[in-house]
Formats: structure tokens, sequence, C-alpha cells
């Protein structure tokens, strides 16, 4: 199974630069996301690792070996797309067994009545017979494979896909949004089997994703991509917790994290520019930053008890949990002056509190949970960057 290292790739069409000076490392054996908005290059850097796209410059390795030249199947990679893109005059047992046939094809196989005994003869053989019925078994397809792709749902023809890629045991398997075309009933139920085949099958898988849930549920590390940089790599707890920028501190979370302009003026911590906080620690030697905060770290109590005086705007209930949106007040006595113009600061609380929109109240955190941020580049400073 190969470790991979990316070498100051990019990768340009014409003068349009979608991957720019990208450099990682892949170990054996992990699940690595590439995470990060449509038209980053995440897609584009997948098909540069199965040789379906050229590199324009830099160096991918597999296990210290340049491999910008290598055939695709030279990579020994398994690709799942997006649209599944199954064969629809094919059984379930034919798509899956695909892959397996064209390894054992000759060329004189293509000629139009050899192609057909040719297929039929390879599909009875017994280790593709063997190997095929293991993976259906392996992903509960048994009952399915004589069946085609338009009688089945989506989260099956999802796993027909998977199948058809585990079944040339590969050493690395690459998926390209596979979910993004199910309901979210069937991506928590896919994200799960997905997971669990990681595991079972011990080899690495790169997984492309816009969506930051799937990367947190399935990922050992992610990669944060935004046009075509890299702007993390870490694991997903770090990424959550310790974001190595605004970009990621939006991206990732729902509710992102808040961010609030702040100032420091003589050891003292005003939020956008009006509202004075009392704050324990100690400031960073900054006069302009940004301040962040998670919403499940900010406390919910009524008006006045808490350090920063707020008006619910939104209230979302979610079952277990509800997340609260609420604009920051000056705490001036003028009612017309009170509301601070920032975007809508996110508390995420278990259970149903009974909170209206309109209803006044305020918000606290503890001081060793706020990051601080680069009010000009977004690069976190506080705490260091490591």
């Amino acid at each position: 199974m190969p470790a991979l290292t990316f070498e100051n790739i990019s990768k340009k069409f014409g003068d349009n630069t979608v991957i720019d000076a990208f450099s990682a490392e892949i170990h054996d054996g992990e699940f690595l996301v590439l995470l990060g908005p449509s038209g980053c290059g995440k897609s584009t850097l997948l098909r540069m690792i199965a040789g379906l796209s050229d590199i324009t410059s830099g160096d991918l390795l597999f296990d210290g070996s340049v491999a910008n030249d290598w055939e695709p199947k030279q990579r020994g990679v398994a690709f799942v797309f997006q649209t599944y893109a199954l064969y629809p005059h094919m059984t379930v047992r034919e798509n899956i067994a695909f892959p397996l046939i064209m390894d054992a094809f000759r060329k004189w196989y293509h000629l139009p009545i050899v192609n057909i005994v040719a297929r039929h003869r390879l599909m009875k053989r017994a280790d593709i017979a063997e190997r095929t019925l293991s993976i259906a078994r392996q992903l509960e397809l048994e009952p399915l494979l004589d069946r085609r792709p338009a009688s089945l749902s989506g989260g099956q023809r999802q796993r027909v896909a998977l199948a058809r890629a585990l079944v040339r045991n590969p050493a690395l398997y690459l998926l390209d949004e596979p979910l993004s075309n199910l309901d979210a009933k069937l991506r928590t139920q896919m994200r799960s089997e997905i997971s669990a085949l990681h595991h079972k099958v011990g080899k690495t898988f790169v997984y492309v994703t816009h969506d930051q849930v799937e990367a947190m549920t399935m990922a050992t590390r992610i990669i944060v991509m935004n046009k075509g940089i890299v702007q993390q790599v870490d694991t997903p707890d770090e990424i959550y917790d310790r974001p190595a920028n605004t970009f990621v501190a939006r991206f990732v979370g729902s509710p992102p994290m808040n961010l609030i302009p702040a100032s420091v003026r003589n050891n003292a911590l005003q939020l956008s520019g009006k509202l004075a906080v009392e704050h324990a620690a100690p400031l960073p030697p900054r006069r302009e930053l940004t301040f962040g905060v998670r919403p499940e770290k900010l406390t919910l109590h009524p008006a006045a008890e808490g350090r920063l005086p707020a008006q619910v705007a939104v209230v979302e209930r979610l079952g277990a949990e509800t997340v609260i949106g609420c604009r920051l007040m000056t705490g001036e006595e003028n009612k017309d002056q009170r509301l601070l113009e920032h975007d809508l600061v996110f508390v995420r609380v278990s259970g149903n509190p009974k909170v209206k929109i309109g209803e006044l109240c305020s918000l606290d955190y503890q001081a060793d949970d706020v990051l601080w941020f680069d009010i000009d580049n977004g690069d976190r400073i506080f705490p260091d960057q490591e």
C-alpha cells in the first residue's frame, strides 16, 4: 500500500491556476479527506492522483517514486465517481466484475462477436465469480446481483459503485463526493458503511467532499483547501478546536465559529468597537484583531447576567439541542442605538430553552475558549500556531 507525497504540485488550465504549489503527505492506511468549497481543486487533485489529469508542475510520489508519468493502471487505484458511472445495460453482477474482466481482456477480445463470448466465459471463471460474490456479500448486494441499475435505489447504486472499486483489491481508494446525490438518511448510513469498510480493508482512502460533517465523522486527517491552496492539514479535532485561520473557522462547524471584530485599548477589550467587555485572561498584544469562539462554548443567560448583552433574533429547535442567533448590544439606554451592526452571534444549548425572538438576554464565555486571529490576513495568532 503506497504512501503518497505531493511536492509543490500545481495544475493550470491555460492561464487559470486551479492548484497552486500543493504540498502534503498521505500516510499508508489512513482515511484522508480533501475538504473545501466547490471549485477549490479537490476533484482535480484526485484525478491527478489517479492519472486522469496531467500535473503542470511539481512531483507526485508513490512510496518515494515519482509517478507523474505513470499510466492509471500502474498506480493500483480504484476510483469511485460522484455519479456512480454504472453501466445501465449490465446487471449488478456484471458491473461489479467488470474491472476483473477488463484485467483479463486481450486485444482480440474487442472483436464484435468474440467480445460477447469472451465476457460470458470470463464471468464464469471461478476466481472472478468467487471474488464478485464475496464483495457483493460484504456490501449486502447478493440479493441484487441479477438486477440492473435502473431498478436500484440511490444507496444501492452507490454500494455497487463501491463494490466495483473493491473487487480489484487496489492499494489506494479514491472517492469523489460519492454521497452528494443521496438523501440525508442514506448519507448517514453510507458514511457509517464507508468508515466500517476502511477499518475492514485497512487500505488508504482519499475522499473528496465539501460537506464538513462527512469530513469530521470519517477522516483520520483532513486537508482543508480554498482556491487551490492548502489552509490546514490536521486531525478533525485539531481543525475544529484550533483552526489555522478564519476561513477554516468559518468553513468547519455548523453553525460556524463566531468571529467578531475586536480592539484592545489600554489592556481593555472592545467588541465591534462599541461593546466594552471584562476579559479575565491576558489579551494579545495587538490593537486590532478578531475574537473567535465556538457556539457551544458560549452560555445563555437572562439579561444583564452575562458579559455580552444581546437580543434573540433566530431560534432553531433541533430536538436534543437548540441553536439561538443573537445580535450583540452596546448596553446603552437608548434602544435605537443598542443593536450592533454585526453578523448574528450563535449559541448552541442543550434541550429547548423557552426563549422568543426579540427577547433580551446575555451571553458569556470562558477566556480559555477564545481564539484570536489577525484581522488583516485571518491567521490565528493566539494560541500561537506551532
